[in-house]
């Protein structure tokens, strides 16, 4: 069996109804890129939305036509036969609005000066996110989605879909996610920030207009990123304290292969990201919190919310952590709302629901089948 979706390409949807931000600035019009996989039955009822997290893209499986490289980053799950089959499914993977991968973000010319919108580009949360994937929604005449699905900042906008149109999705997937970010987390969000703002090439966000890219803010946003993706036991296993050259060099250039890595993915991060987009990602995550409307109380939060729920977290992801899980599934259930829950064993980290893992694929494909079988029924 071919478990592919073959060779993809990518769509391109305007929007020419102004937009109002949570922040109150209004964008005129805007583009969201996007791909689609399988076929929109008849009655257009079993579309899944895949929601990506902040580094993410609207590429999430297939490859692109002479580039065996370019596999969509959850190609694991999505395809023929997969936990999210093709064969049953409409999936939908959406650039955020923001984003640096063809929908209108800081990078885009604005229309009004002829310019990158650079620092000019309001700040974007997750509410905005919803309300823009919604009319996107509205323009393929999808008026209810099988599930919204989401790991990371991806299930914080599933979860927020269940509170902003809880008649519009059927079940909403929130893997490796949370309520609201801890403390820490927004600490370590404003160092990487801080990186970048004090990047000497940063110019105010404007760096389009100099010719430079702020690449040693985005290098080290980057590899702090990615120190807290992964657990201490998947850097053990795969680093330990192995030295390059074998040997100590009594000095400061690289001499761990785990400070090699780090810089690898610094510098390959750099080279395709956009600066002003990881900073408004980074604040949507910071922003994220609807218990903050109810006195934090997330059981009024989630009052609203109708559809079914699958949440999942990873045993060893400390950004993230299994309670902070645990903390949605328990308001949910105050709810009275139908929730599955799963702590998956993984020594992954965070990046756990990335990867193709056994077990976390089995609860994926069971939780997915039976919607299927919804949809057939």
């Amino acid at each position: 069996m071919n478990d592919s979706v073959g060779i993809v390409s990518a769509q391109r949807a305007q929007f020419d109804t102004p937009l109002t931000f949570q922040s109150g600035a209004v964008l005129p019009r805007y583009e969201l890129v996007y791909e689609t996989y399988g076929a929109l039955n008849s009655d257009k009822s079993n579309a899944i939305l895949i929601c990506h997290a902040l580094s993410g893209h609207h590429h999430v499986a297939g490859q692109y036509e002479g580039d065996p490289k370019s596999t969509g980053w959850w190609d694991n799950m999505i395809g023929p036969g997969k936990p999210i089959d093709t064969d049953k499914f409409f999936v939908i993977g959406l650039n955020n609005l923001g984003g640096c991968h063809g929908s209108t973000g800081p990078s885009s010319i604005d229309p009004q000066t002829g310019k990158p919108y650079g620092a000019s580009f309001p700040v974007v949360t997750v509410e905005d996110w919803v309300e823009s994937q919604a009319r996107f929604a509205d323009m393929l005449g999808i008026e209810q989605f099988a599930a919204v699905i989401g790991g990371s900042l991806g299930g914080m906008q599933a979860l927020q879909w269940s509170l902003s149109y809880p008649e519009r999705l059927r079940h909403a997937l929130v893997i490796a996610a949370a309520p609201r970010l801890t403390a820490e987390n927004i600490a370590f969000n404003d160092v990487a920030r801080n990186a970048i703002l004090t990047d000497p090439d940063f110019h105010g966000g404007n760096f389009y207009e100099h010719g430079v890219v702020p690449k040693r803010g985005l290098r080290l946003a980057r590899m702090l990123g990615h120190i807290t993706y992964l657990s201490d036991d998947a850097m053990a296993d795969k680093f330990g304290r192995s030295l390059r050259s074998g040997k100590l060099g009594y000095s400061y250039d690289i001499e761990f292969e785990i400070e090699s890595y780090l810089r690898y993915q610094g510098d390959k991060f750099a080279g395709y990201f956009d600066a002003n987009t990881y900073l408004l990602m980074t604040k949507a995550l910071d922003y994220f919190d609807p218990s903050r409307e109810y006195d934090d109380d997330l059981n009024k939060a989630f009052a609203p919310a109708r559809a079914n729920f699958l949440v999942l977290s990873f045993t060893t992801d400390w950004r993230f952590a299994p309670e902070r899980s645990r903390a949605i599934v328990k308001a949910l259930l105050h709810n009275r709302r139908n929730v599955s829950y799963a702590e998956i064993t993984s020594t992954h980290g965070h990046d756990s629901f990335l990867m193709r893992h056994e077990h976390y694929h089995d609860v994926m494909r069971a939780y997915l089948d039976r919607i299927a079988q919804e949809v057939a029924a």
